[in-house]
């Protein structure tokens, strides 16, 4: 991260040789076959088929920030959105229309009339059902699964009444918001036969795979020992995503107003556009008469002293501990299960390896008293490298460890997001999941060559790069790679259609709940300072079966709240 240009693309032509030379086969055959015939390259990378016959009916619970990204993601030859639910008209409008306060967020929630191609919101109603509260929506028996993308603190909730209701199930990340609700999920699952996915979308990502096929199967880094991860962001108090202005915020209104100003001698090149801000404007001026205390959100005074509604803690769920999960659950869980992946793949296909500690610090350091949750957070977790256990899975070498560094921080961008994979032959940098770099060593400036070694394995190997690649950079207009979240949706339909024990989601709940234990045992590090030291992962919390909890809360899928 942080590099130049001409390190950025030397790094990139790097690891696109080195995947040249390890995966020549599927990029000859299958991709060139994918891009000719025009089917998008999920199917034929991962293995599932290129349609499913029926669209699997979903709906989607909560379509806000999260679910409209998977609104505008999902492929509609393998799911049909036919219902959505939310109690918040702003969060309704997007649904439909997507988020039309710039280009950029367009591009990311384009909404269902432009996924579908209907001109008007009627028509699109006439297809898809609107729900308040999501339980009237799993009343639907034409809904055959849903997608939560619910605060965190309704997952577990909302996922095994779904599950009990006959649905199958695909929640955003985090899985839960405690160890004991992923538990629950992964009980409930089991119970009924309903497949659970959780939405770590790197797992679909064909660069993320390239890259541990780079690290696991080629070897090209050697054996890792150190990995790097961060994602660092500007908010800054006032200029905060976690916390956006409140329905009757007084700009939204002297926004409002202008808006319907400049309509009135709006170019009409401009105008069509303005019309839709003003639509989506007066929207979320809307949510004022929400009654959020209906739907279970709280009052609470504020550490600062000030009062907060059941609205606000609704509107901004992410701030608080009963209802989101702070640093960790949002960003840190995405990066910590790349870490994990790229740890596994040192130990062979299939594995799933887990970190033996973590160490922890947070603080806010830049936001006053109106929030619960960090605005820094600093962690290391060690995992065991190869050679660590035994075959009888004893501690064989204590020292054959990979380290795992990791930071999220606000009121400062530098360096944005991503991982830097380190290894004793050379190093994988991947930033903002869009690109991958391969370096021999540390030599950044250096041009690196994928050779075949003495043993067949492929090797790398340094020439002087002359700087003259350069002027390549750039070429050729080609979209940005998937994030992976169109193909952990393809994969998830799929499985439903194809009921077999082999055709399970890669993000299944004996993988996402590892996932969920590390975030949120980290978060216990971050609120108990005494405990700073270290924390040892223990193999019980990661077991479904196992009643133990990090959090000392044992199972219970009798609770009042799952009942439907």
């Amino acid at each position: 991260m942080n590099l130049t240009e001409e390190q950025k693309w030397i790094g990139r032509q790097n690891f696109t040789d080195a995947v040249e030379v390890t995966r020549r086969d599927f990029l000859a055959g299958t991709v060139a076959a994918g891009v000719a015939s025009g089917v998008g390259l999920g199917s034929l990378y991962f293995g599932y088929g290129k349609s499913v016959g029926d669209p699997l009916r979903v709906g989607v619970l909560g379509t806000g920030d999260e679910g409209s990204v998977l609104i505008g993601a999902h492929t509609p030859g393998y799911l049909e959105v036919v219902a959505i639910a939310d109690i918040r008209p702003f969060n309704i409008f997007r649904g439909f229309h997507g988020d039309v306060s710039t280009p950029s967020a367009n591009t990311a929630r384009p909404g269902l009339m432009k996924k579908y191609g209907w001109k008007t919101e009627d028509e699109a109603r006439k297809k898809v059902k609107v729900y308040g509260a999501y339980e009237e929506l799993l009343a639907d028996k034409n809904v055959e699964a849903v997608i939560i993308a619910l605060p965190l603190h309704l997952h577990a909730e909302a996922a095994i009444k779904a599950m009990r209701a006959g649905k199958h199930v695909l929640t955003e990340k985090l899985m839960g918001h405690s160890v004991h609700e992923c538990k629950e999920m992964s009980r409930v699952s089991r119970e009924t036969g309903k497949l659970l996915a959780t939405g770590h979308q790197r797992h679909y990502s064909i660069l993320y795979d390239d890259a541990v096929h780079t690290i696991g199967k080629a070897r090209l880094l050697g054996d890792l020992h150190s990995i790097r991860a961060q994602w660092h962001r500007g908010n800054l108090p006032g200029k905060d995503s976690w916390k956006p202005p409140m329905p009757a915020d007084e700009k939204l209104a002297k926004q409002l107003a202008g808006w319907k100003k400049d309509l009135a001698t709006a170019k009409p090149s401009e105008a069509e556009s303005l019309a839709k801000r003003i639509a989506q404007l007066e929207m979320q001026i809307a949510d004022a008469a929400i009654d959020a205390a209906k739907h279970g959100y709280t009052p609470m005074t504020l550490p600062d002293g000030t009062a907060r509604t059941p609205l606000e803690e609704l509107i901004r769920w992410r701030l608080w501990n009963r209802t989101g999960g702070g640093l960790m659950a949002e960003l840190g869980s995405h990066q910590l299960d790349a870490a994990g992946i790229f740890v596994s793949a040192m130990h062979g296909e299939g594995k799933k390896v887990k970190p033996l500690t973590v160490t922890a610090v947070g603080n806010r350091s830049i936001f006053p008293a109106d929030r619960e949750i960090d605005d820094h957070v600093y962690c290391m977790y060690e995992y065991p490298a190869p050679g660590y256990f035994d075959e009888k899975g004893q501690v064989a070498d204590s020292n054959k460890k990979i380290v795992v560094t990791y930071s999220s921080i606000n009121g400062n961008g530098f360096g944005e997001y991503g991982e830097v994979v380190m290894g004793t032959k050379g190093t994988l940098v991947l930033e903002k999941e869009q690109d991958v770099m391969l370096y021999k060593d540390s030599a950044k400036d250096t041009r690196v060559t994928v050779t075949k070694g003495k043993d067949g394995a492929p090797a790398l190997d340094t020439t002087d790069s002359g700087g003259g690649g350069y002027a390549a950079k750039g070429g050729g207009a080609a979209a940005p790679p998937s994030r992976g979240y169109a193909e952990e949706m393809e994969h998830w339909a799929w499985c439903i259609r194809n009921p077999a024990p082999e055709n399970q989601p890669r993000c299944k709940p004996e993988v996402a709940i590892a996932d969920a234990v590390i975030a949120l045992v980290s978060n216990i590090a971050l609120a108990n300072p005494t405990t700073r030291a270290r924390i040892d992962f223990k193999p019980e919390w990661f077991d479904i079966a196992s009643d133990e909890t990090p959090e000392g809360v044992k199972p219970d899928l009798n609770r009042e709240n799952y009942r439907i």
